[in-house]
């Protein structure tokens, strides 16, 4: 994860893991997971010597060998992209209509929004709307607040499973026939 990602998972009023954004419980020592690192042996990719893993990172970041591996690695996977990501639009962060502030998840933005433009007029357009491939990148809401209340309550990945290149009628017909199977 990068920096801004990581942070905007670590907010202080409510700290969300950063693959499933379910919410962080107080930090609480996983003792039993601390023993276990601390009496189980591995190898180094690098030299072939065997520690603990709880000195691995120690160890990797003095040895040399352990580096040029590591670099070789990243060398190999950076040479021939499987993808282009350029084609893919980002549908997981988006930034602020009004500071462009960036890198807030869908709830993330709804509650920036409501904390700090709650009284802005200008009318903007919604990014996560524009991100959507029926979304609009140039229609501007008339009320952007009430459209994110109404609009972005929740996420649209959290309740369905999403086909961004279904049309409606498509994904009506699949939820009509996911509603008769489940009778």
């Amino acid at each position: 994860f990068c920096t801004p990602c990581l942070q905007e998972c670590l907010k202080p009023k409510k700290p969300v893991c950063g693959v499933c954004r379910s919410t962080l419980s107080a930090g609480t020592r996983a003792l039993d997971l601390e023993k276990q690192i601390e009496m189980t042996e591995t190898t180094c990719n690098g030299c072939n010597k065997k520690m603990y893993l709880s000195k691995m990172r120690s160890h990797a970041a003095s040895c040399s060998k352990y580096q040029n591996y590591i670099m070789e690695g990243v060398k190999a996977v950076t040479k021939e992209p499987l993808y282009n990501t350029r084609n893919f639009p980002n549908r997981f962060t988006f930034p602020c209509p009004y500071c462009n502030e960036k890198n807030f998840d869908q709830e993330g933005l709804v509650e920036h929004c409501k904390t700090l433009h709650s009284m802005d007029a200008k009318q903007v357009v919604c990014p996560i709307c524009a991100s959507m491939p029926w979304g609009d990148p140039n229609y501007r809401s008339a009320n952007f607040m009430e459209h994110l209340q109404r609009r972005h309550r929740f996420s649209y990945d959290t309740f369905v499973v999403c086909d961004y290149d279904a049309d409606e009628d498509d994904m009506m017909a699949q939820v009509l026939m996911r509603s008769l199977r489940d009778k």
